[in-house]
């Protein structure tokens, strides 16, 4: 029977959060923020592992107590995205057909009902499937000058979030070879193979936290499910 692991890649140094630490060791309601990431995902009964994907160089991660079940280091963590996943899918002691849900450190308000809603219906789709949300405003695209050239249909645009879930051996399969700086996600590597992964509707509350701002609404969402 398949299992189910949880791979959360967090080797980048955000960059665009301008912050002394990466943004994943900022402190969210007196936790590291991507300590609240590892919990809701440790928190789904069907998941085995939890592993997170940590650089080396790592300064940070062991001055915080973590106190997760299901929780796995590997700190096999490398350049970009694609291939700090492709190192922790090597590092994973699992098999080919095992399910494995990669997240992004900085989605902290997941909620165990998106994860347990993309189980169910991905099921055993022989792709897999993602997380995402219907576009729900008008879409423009700029010109060289920041003006708009023209106004694009939002019908079938979704926008994609994590868990992004698929076979471990395929995904692997997938994020082997060059091109990898070119892959921002899980789903467009599957594409890339050939593979249509599937939809799965998400929740406006699993944002990725990105800058600084982004901070004061995930302490409100946490906060708000705590009450």
């Amino acid at each position: 029977m398949s299992r189910y692991l949880a791979l959360v890649p967090a080797a980048g140094h955000g960059s665009r959060f301008g912050a002394p630490s990466p943004k994943q060791y900022l402190q969210l309601n007196g936790k590291p923020l991507m300590w609240h990431t590892l919990r809701a995902l440790a928190a789904v009964a069907a998941i085995d592992t939890v592993a997170v994907v940590i650089s080396p160089n790592d300064e940070w991660f062991d001055d915080f107590d973590w106190d997760l079940p299901k929780l796995q280091v590997l700190r096999v963590g490398g350049a970009s995205r694609a291939e700090s996943v492709r190192n922790g899918l090597d590092a994973l002691d699992c098999a080919a057909d095992d399910w494995v849900l990669v997240h992004d450190a900085a989605r902290c308000c997941l909620s165990a009902d998106a994860v347990e809603r993309l189980l169910a219906e991905v099921g055993d789709d022989p792709v897999g499937g993602l997380l995402a949300l219907p576009v729900p405003d008008t879409v423009k695209r700029a010109d060289a000058e920041r003006r708009v050239a023209v106004t694009v249909s939002r019908a079938d645009l979704w926008l994609a979030q994590t868990p992004q879930m698929f076979r471990h051996g395929p995904l692997r399969q997938a994020l082997q070879g060059a091109g990898l700086d070119a892959i921002t996600d899980e789903a467009s590597a599957i594409e890339r193979s050939g593979g249509k992964p599937l939809l799965v509707e998400g929740d406006a509350q699993n944002f990725k936290v990105t800058y600084p701002r982004d901070l004061a609404l995930a302490r409100a969402v946490l906060a708000a499910r705590k009450d």
